[in-house]
């Protein structure tokens, strides 16, 4: 195997690794924030299942929308990337094992699980996001390369589902030593690939203006944004939907969202590479499109089965949209401005899991699940109509695909 495709596996596998480990904690949330000390009986931040579960997926992707630029700037500033994974890996592993010893204390107030959350989550971020931008160096077509790791990013989120449920069944804190586990041998697998960042160092500052010179970026971190949002719902209205309305458990709940991952995963890297072929534009929006009409399917399913098929189709979907996009902020972005460009879709993307978590947990919590999935999968087809003229705007019918 040739050094590039090679390190295309490696630094896959990474990706694959910090999304895995952070999908094992979403099917048994709700018995984990129980078991960390969220007290359901109150009237506090916890009141509820549902609010301390949304509280404790907030706090990490909140986390990652203040962080995630930070890694970004700094790793195009220094002109280096390895270091700062590592870094992330590890502190990220730290985190983990952090939250996993709160039971073992027995003093440590919710709120206080809540702060570990979000220092675990400012570090996994930066392993994550640079790991990707990783990917973006590399030769052999963008489509290729963002499909790469679109596989991983599907395959940790339908593996680790599952698995995180069977974990939870075993021991509600297992998730998060598996996890911290996960993280270590992340760092130990990037320092292995040759870092191909750009080797100009440069200011904070014209890193951050180069990418204001940049506004077609905003296209793509639209899609980001809407998209993430919708995964986001899924990790947890999702999660709470198909084990209240159709009475599964947290390893049945990990299967069913396996139905909407498993597609989504493996149909990455052969969709980015069609992007290539035939450009972004029409699987973004079309598929979008299509993807928004899924969702709304699976909140009207009147059965786990045909919940599953539609999930299945939702899959498929985000498939087509995923790589295409991440692809064109790889088209747009400057090669010294490719850490930021890929912080900045990274943070559209968690500003839309928060969305998903704060969105679809409230709509669901006082409107009820038909609402709240009328409300996201709505949303989805909206940004698809409006980034059109956007799309003509900003001229990007006419941006040129690599066809490597």
């Amino acid at each position: 195997m040739e050094a590039t495709a090679r390190d295309r596996v490696v630094l896959a596998g990474v990706v694959f690794a910090v999304l895995f480990s952070q999908l094992l904690l979403y099917p048994g949330v709700g018995t984990l924030v129980v078991t960390l000390g969220a007290d359901v009986s109150t009237s506090g931040l916890a009141a509820t299942t549902i609010s301390a579960s949304m509280w404790f997926l907030v706090a990490e992707f909140a986390a990652y929308v203040a962080f995630v630029g930070v890694w970004g700037v700094l790793s195009d500033a220094a002109g280096r990337r390895t270091p700062f994974i590592l870094a992330g890996a590890l502190g990220g592993a730290v985190g983990y094992l952090a939250l996993a010893a709160t039971p073992v204390v027995g003093s440590v107030p919710f709120e206080g699980v809540l702060v570990l959350r979000v220092l675990q989550g400012a570090m996994t971020v930066g392993a994550f996001s640079l790991t990707v931008t990783m990917l973006m160096d590399l030769d052999g077509g963008h489509g290729r390369n963002m499909g790469a790791a679109g596989i991983a990013i599907g395959l940790g989120a339908a593996l680790g589902a599952p698995v995180g449920g069977g974990l939870t069944e075993i021991d509600p804190l297992a998730p998060l030593l598996v996890a911290a586990a996960l993280l270590v041998v992340v760092g130990g697998l990037v320092v292995t690939v040759p870092d191909r960042a750009p080797a100009e160092r440069r200011t904070v500052r014209a890193v951050l203006d180069g990418l204001r010179r940049r506004p077609t970026l905003t296209v793509p971190y639209a899609f980001g944004f809407v998209d993430r949002m919708t995964a986001g719902f899924f990790a947890l209205v999702g999660t709470l939907y198909f084990q209240d309305v159709f009475g599964l458990g947290p390893g049945e709940t990990g299967l069913v969202l396996a139905a909407f991952f498993a597609p989504f995963a493996l149909l990455q890297y052969p969709m980015g590479v069609l992007s290539d072929r035939v450009g972004r534009l029409a699987p973004m929006v079309g598929g979008s499109v299509l993807y928004g009409l899924g969702i709304l399917a699976v909140g009207a399913s009147p059965t786990v089965a045909v919940a599953v098929a539609a999930m299945t189709a939702v899959g498929v979907l985000g498939a087509l949209v995923a790589p295409a996009t991440m692809a064109l902020v790889t088209d747009i972005a400057d090669d010294g401005q490719r850490g930021v460009a890929m912080a900045g879709f990274n943070l559209a993307g968690s500003l839309g899991f928060l969305g998903g978590f704060l969105v679809g947990g409230t709509v669901a919590d006082v409107r009820g699940y038909d609402a709240a999935f009328l409300v996201v999968g709505g949303l989805e087809i909206v940004v698809a109509a409006l980034a059109v003229p956007a799309l003509v705007w900003f001229g990007l019918t006419g941006v040129p695909v690599s066809r490597a």
